[in-house]
């Protein structure tokens, strides 16, 4: 399972990557189209929501399947039918990114992830954040959910950068 996940991280930051790499700067901090963020507050958003301070906090025992979650979420987040709010810790405030900065934060992030990853006991329950709907989850969900988060996201930037072309 651990490789799996750390091929769909690898695969996912990647293309994520590669679509920031090729938007300008005022491709960035432009609105594509009505009723979107700028690609830049995408990524604001993006760097919020894989935040992996959760992973390093309080942890239990897990009573269940360490990823009995992930195919529930896949199945929501992946179904582009459905129009999602963001929570507003999440939300992106700023206005203005400079493209070096989203790159350096993005893979960052994406480094932090890879490092829980592979150093973490994957199998434990954080207890410091629980999933809105879905209760508390285990390290190897949470990185599952910033993974399928960022796809779902991935779809929407593809919309994104196809408008700005």
């Amino acid at each position: 399972m651990q490789t799996q996940l750390l091929a769909q991280m690898e695969s996912t930051e990647a293309a994520l990557l590669t679509i920031y790499n090729e938007l300008s700067e005022q491709q960035l901090n432009t609105v594509p189209y009505e009723g979107s963020w700028t690609p830049g507050q995408l990524s604001e958003h993006l760097e919020k929501a894989c935040s992996v301070d959760t992973l390093y906090g309080q942890t239990a025992d897990t009573q269940r399947d360490i990823a009995v979650n992930v195919e529930p979420l896949r199945k929501l987040f992946l179904d582009f039918t459905i129009k999602m709010q963001s929570p507003d810790f999440i939300y992106p405030r700023g206005n203005h990114y400079r493209k070096e900065d989203v790159l350096r934060l993005l893979e960052s992030r994406w480094s932090d992830m890879r490092k829980a990853a592979t150093t973490l006991d994957l199998t434990r329950t954080c207890l410091d954040f629980e999933m809105p709907t879905i209760g508390p989850m285990t390290r190897f969900e949470w990185l599952s959910f910033m993974v399928i988060h960022t796809q779902r996201h991935l779809h929407q930037l593809r919309k994104m950068q196809a408008a700005l072309a």
